[in-house]
C-alpha cells in the first residue's frame, strides 16, 4: 500500500496552528485584515491609559497571538497589487464623490441643487491604432479603408476589421514607425498641468459668460471639482470628472442667480480648447505645445427624475471604479523599473514597451530631466495622481478613515466594558516587515475569496 503524498508545508503548518490553544486570537488577527494580500508588521506596545487619572487600564497587546506584532493592512488602492484594499479604498471614494452631489459626511444636501456636470477630457492622437467603434448597436470597423493611403513605410491607414472586446490589437498603432512616441509621453508627463490650465480658463470662461472678472467670479462663485485618470487601450489618460458651481463659501452657500448646469456644460467645452502648454524641448525632438483630445463630453447631473443619466449614483460608482487601477490596464507593469535590462524581459505588448523604451530614452536627455520620466516609465510617463479633488469638494479619504477608526476604537472599548470613559492609547510602534507567515497566508487567500469585509 503506498503511502499518502506528503502535505503542503502551508497546509502542515495551518493544520499545526490549529493545534494550539491561541488559534482564536490568531485567526481574529489575520481575518481583521479583511484578506490584505501584504500586511505591515509593527512592534512595540501600547496601553489603554485614563486621561483623568493616568491609570493604566490594560495592555492592549498583553494577548497578542503574534508575540506583540500588529499586522495591519497594506492600504493600496490598486486592485491588481490587493484587492481587499483596493475594495476599501474604492467604497471610500465612492463616499466621498456622492458626498459632493447630494451630501453628507458633513456636505448639507442642498448640494444637490447647485449645478454640476460629469465631463471626460481625452488626450489628443499620436497617430491611427487599432480601436473599436459602436452604432446604434453595432460593431463598425475600426478605420474605414475609402480612400485609405499608405503611411511612407507603406502600411495601409485604414483597417476594415470589426474587432472584438478582447483583441488584443486594440490600442496599437497601425504603423508603429510612424507613431509619434514622443509627443505621447511629453504629453502624458504634463497631463496633470494641462488640467491646471483648464481649470483656469474654465473660471476665466464661467467670468466671460457672467460679465465679471474673475477676481470679481471669486467674491460671488466656487468652482469646485473631483477628477479621476483613467488608462485608455492605447496607453494614454483621460480625465473624468464631476465639475460643480457653488456660491463663495463652497457647498454651504447657493450659487449666484445666474449659475446653471447649461451654462456649466457649455463652458467646459470652450475652456478645454483653449488650454495649452508648451512641453520642454531639446534638439533632438524639438519643442511642442501640448493641448487636449477634440473629444469632450460633458453631461449635466440630475437628481430626480429616475431613469435619467446620468445620476449621482452612477458617477461616483464609475469615478471610484478608476481610482483602483493603473497603467496595468494598458498593458503595463505594477512595479517601477530600476534599469533598462529590466525592459528586456517585461511581459508587455510591442506597444507598451515603446512607450517605456521611449520614457527611458528621453529621461536621460538633460531637456526633459525635469519630468522625472524614468521614475515613471512603469505608468508610461504619467506621474499625477490619479484621484483628485478641489478643497472644497466635499469630505476627505482621511476624514473617512478617521471615522471608521474611531468606530472601531469605540467598538474596542465597549468590549473592554470602557465605553463612556475618558481613555487614551499610549505607547509607540515601529515598522518590523511586511507579509504572511505561510499559514496566515492561506487564511488570508480563504477570506478574499469569501469576501469578508476587514474588521470583520
Amino acid at each position: 500500500m503506498n503511502a499518502p503524498p506528503p502535505l503542503a508545508p502551508a497546509v502542515a503548518a495551518l493544520l499545526d496552528r490549529a493545534a494550539r490553544p491561541d488559534i482564536p486570537d490568531w485567526r481574529r488577527t489575520v481575518i481583521r485584515l479583511g484578506g490584505c494580500t501584504n500586511p505591515v508588521h509593527l512592534v512595540g506596545s501600547a496601553v489603554l491609559v485614563d486621561t483623568a487619572t493616568g491609570e493604566a487600564l490594560t495592555d492592549v497587546d498583553g494577548s497578542d497571538p503574534n508575540g506583540r506584532r500588529l499586522l495591519t493592512a497594506c492600504g493600496n488602492r490598486r486592485a491588481s497589487v490587493c484587492p481587499a484594499c483596493s475594495r476599501v479604498y474604492q467604497a471610500d471614494t465612492y463616499q466621498l464623490v456622492r458626498a459632493g452631489l447630494v451630501g453628507g459626511k458633513a456636505v448639507p444636501d442642498s448640494v444637490s441643487e447647485h449645478p454640476r456636470v460629469f465631463a471626460t477630457l481625452t488626450a489628443p492622437g499620436f497617430g491611427p491604432v487599432h480601436t473599436r467603434r459602436e452604432q446604434s448597436g453595432r460593431v463598425r470597423p475600426c478605420r474605414p479603408r475609402r480612400d485609405a493611403k499608405n503611411c511612407p513605410h507603406g502600411v495601409p491607414l485604414g483597417c476594415s476589421e470589426r474587432h472584438a472586446p478582447d483583441d488584443p490589437r486594440l490600442g496599437e498603432p497601425l504603423c508603429p514607425r510612424c507613431y509619434n512616441y514622443a509627443g505621447a509621453v511629453l504629453w502624458q508627463s504634463c497631463a496633470g498641468l494641462l488640467w491646471h490650465r483648464f481649470g483656469i480658463e474654465l473660471r476665466r470662461e464661467i467670468a466671460r459668460r457672467a460679465g465679471l472678472s474673475r477676481a470679481e467670479l471669486a467674491d460671488v462663485a466656487r468652482l469646485s471639482y473631483t477628477k479621476v485618470a483613467e488608462y485608455q487601450r492605447r496607453g494614454l489618460v483621460h480625465f473624468h470628472a464631476v465639475v460643480r458651481l457653488d456660491g463663495p463659501d463652497g457647498p454651504d452657500s447657493p450659487p449666484p442667480s445666474w449659475a446653471s448646469a447649461a451654462l456649466l456644460a457649455d463652458a467646459v467645452p470652450a475652456a478645454v480648447a483653449r488650454v495649452r502648454f508648451q512641453a520642454p524641448g531639446s534638439a533632438v525632438v524639438g519643442t511642442r505645445v501640448l493641448r487636449f483630445g477634440a473629444q469632450v463630453d460633458v453631461r449635466p447631473v440630475v437628481a430626480s427624475p429616475a431613469g435619467e443619466r446620468p445620476a449621482p449614483g452612477a458617477v461616483a460608482g464609475y469615478i471610484a471604479k478608476y481610482t483602483t487601477k493603473g497603467a496595468e490596464t494598458a498593458g503595463a507593469v505594477d512595479g517601477r523599473i530600476r534599469s533598462a535590462r529590466e525592459m528586456v524581459l517585461l511581459p508587455v505588448r510591442a506597444h507598451v514597451l515603446r512607450m517605456i523604451g521611449t520614457c527611458w530614452w528621453l529621461g536621460g536627455l538633460p531637456a526633459f530631466a525635469g519630468l522625472g520620466l524614468r521614475r515613471w516609465a512603469h505608468m508610461l510617463g504619467y506621474g499625477g495622481h490619479f484621484s483628485t479633488k478641489s478643497r472644497r469638494y466635499s469630505t476627505t479619504l482621511g476624514e473617512l478613515r478617521r471615522a471608521r477608526a474611531e468606530h472601531r476604537a469605540q467598538e474596542q472599548r465597549a468590549a473592554l466594558g470602557l465605553e463612556g470613559h475618558p481613555v487614551a492609547y499610549v505607547g509607540q510602534r515601529r515598522y518590523a516587515g511586511r507579509g504572511y507567515s505561510p499559514e496566515a497566508a492561506l487564511l488570508a487567500a480563504s477570506v478574499r475569496e469569501d469576501g469578508v469585509p476587514r474588521g470583520a
